[in-house]
């Protein structure tokens, strides 16, 4: 396991070719960027989770069946800082930082009373951000870095805070129709309160505008006030439709007064984090259009979920789907000191992940009888029971078991490839396509056994069969998430050179992801 997640990986700075087998779709033009943990170990000093790694970026760019990979590390003020140092100096969530050995008693005491309002990592490596014509590596804290997604340097470093008043963001943003960015962040004791801010960044700044830059014109659409002042949620991800936002304010909290003496007391982050089972889950339902919350208050079992999956409106409901856990164990198993030759053993540890879906009713009716059921939908079990209060009680309806982290690598054994570990899948619409499974499927796949080649692997979005796959003969790190930029977005020929190639068989196919 520790080729997977505790070895530093080597960065490839020029464009390697794959190998390809089979037939990538012609159409299929542009840059896959990923976004990931790859260094563990600074010097002597080493990172406690595989979260708190160095972010590595990495690109597959395909162009007329040919794909070419590269990778390099985002150079962050904390990159810099800790190579610099030649040892960790700059604390993650998983891991504090603490001052130099070295340093006099009074260095130690400036350096502890700085940490007491901690200003955050810019280690920007969970996932990739589009914002108008510009690409940003993010992570969960006020700072996203701005990146050129065709060489994979690091450029300026932005402040959230500068243009929204938000503490934390989520590395989750949506987009809509227009290509508009929405995201959610949290605002900590601003003006004696704790909110969920609500942002909008606009794909496109008008003609007239003194400012380009698109964040300069974000605009907080709603907000939603956190039921502790020092406890806020934490939450990794949030739902959309096309005219609602969902928030669920979950019982995985973050104690405020906790982390604000963690430097102080030795511990990190992560320890201020608790799971309050004796709590609820909260379901925010807030209007695009109006900004302004569903005022029915609806709320769930104690739960927490990292990633929404799906939301849409259907006959007056609002019907979303997420992956739950009954308890906050996912973060423990990925301490390094967990991802050893006991993986297996330790991930039964944790709870079991389900894909859950909830539907709730954005009208309900004042004169159900407490107790009845108000959804009335003929395509899901999941039920919205009414009681008093104007208060009703979501129960969901159980799709599926296991689905996630814990499970994917499980997934790969399907297809016979032994020791092989997929990155998360992406889906890539066909041009004009006509069913919302009309694509391709791209994952990274990397291997616990050295003498496997990473590869791309290209699969049907129908059938999830294998069209294709391009081995690499380069380091590929197991990483987080990212998009896809089509050429017209970022042009994948300035560094992919033509070359004709004959066209293949695939000399291998995989039966369908279940």
């Amino acid at each position: 396991m520790d080729v997977i997640f505790g070895r530093n990986k080597k960065e490839q700075l020029e464009p390697v070719r794959a190998q390809v087998t089979g037939r990538i779709p012609s159409w299929l033009q542009g840059t896959l960027l990923r976004n990931g943990p790859g260094m563990h170990t600074v010097g002597e000093t080493k990172y406690n989770h595989w979260f708190d790694g160095l972010a590595l970026l990495h690109s597959f760019t395909i162009r007329d069946g040919e794909v070419y990979y590269r990778s390099k590390y985002l150079r962050s003020d904390t990159y810099n800082a800790n190579t610099k140092a030649n040892r960790i100096v700059v604390s993650e969530f998983g891991t504090m930082a603490h001052p130099d050995p070295c340093k006099n008693i009074f260095s130690k005491a400036f350096s502890y009373l700085s940490h007491t309002i901690p200003d955050f990592t810019d280690n920007c490596l969970i996932n990739i951000m589009k914002c108008g014509e510009d690409f940003y590596a993010t992570t969960e804290t006020n700072y996203i870095r701005k990146i050129n997604p065709q060489t994979l340097e690091t450029l300026e470093k932005v402040d959230y805070r500068n243009y929204v008043t938000v503490n934390l963001a989520t590395s989750h943003p949506h987009y809509d129709a227009a290509g508009n960015v929405l995201n959610m962040g949290t605002s900590i004791m601003d003006k004696g309160k704790t909110k969920y801010v609500i942002f909008k960044i606009p794909a496109t700044v008008p003609e007239d505008a003194k400012g380009k830059n698109p964040l300069k014109h974000t605009e907080v659409f709603g907000s939603i006030t956190s039921r502790s002042l020092l406890s806020p949620s934490y939450y990794h991800s949030f739902g959309v439709t096309e005219n609602y936002i969902v928030f669920l304010e979950q019982p995985f909290k973050l104690d405020i007064l906790k982390m604000s003496t963690a430097y102080i007391r030795g511990v990190n982050w992560a320890s201020c984090l608790a799971f309050h089972r004796e709590d609820k889950t909260y379901i925010h339902i807030v209007d695009q259009r109006t900004g302004k919350p569903v005022p029915t208050k609806f709320y769930a079992d104690p739960m927490v979920v990292f990633h929404h999956v799906n939301a849409y409106e259907e006959d007056g409901c609002l019907v979303f789907d997420v992956i739950a856990y009954e308890d906050g164990s996912l973060y423990q198993l990925f301490y390094l000191a967990n991802l050893n030759q006991d993986f297996e053993e330790n991930s039964r540890l944790t709870s079991i992940p389900t894909l859950r879906r909830f539907a709730v009713p954005l009208d309900v009716d004042k004169n159900a009888e407490v107790g009845s059921n108000v959804v009335k939908l003929a395509s899901t079990t999941a039920r919205a029971l009414k009681e008093k209060d104007d208060r009703v009680y979501c129960q969901p309806e159980l799709l599926y078991e296991d689905p996630e982290i814990r499970h994917s690598h499980k997934v790969i054994l399907k297809m016979g490839q032994e020791h092989c570990w997929p990155a998360e899948p992406l889906f890539v619409p066909m041009p004009g396509a006509k069913d919302e499974d009309d694509g391709i499927i791209l994952s990274a796949i990397v291997s616990t056994d050295p003498q496997k080649l990473p590869f791309l692997l290209v699969l049907d979005a129908k059938s999830f069969t294998e069209l294709a796959r391009a081995s690499i003969d380069a380091e590929v790190h197991l990483d987080l998430h990212g998009l896809f930029i089509p050429d017209a977005d970022g042009d994948a020929r300035e560094q992919a050179p033509s070359q004709e190639q004959p066209d293949r068989v695939p000399d291998c196919h995989v039966a369908p992801w279940t």
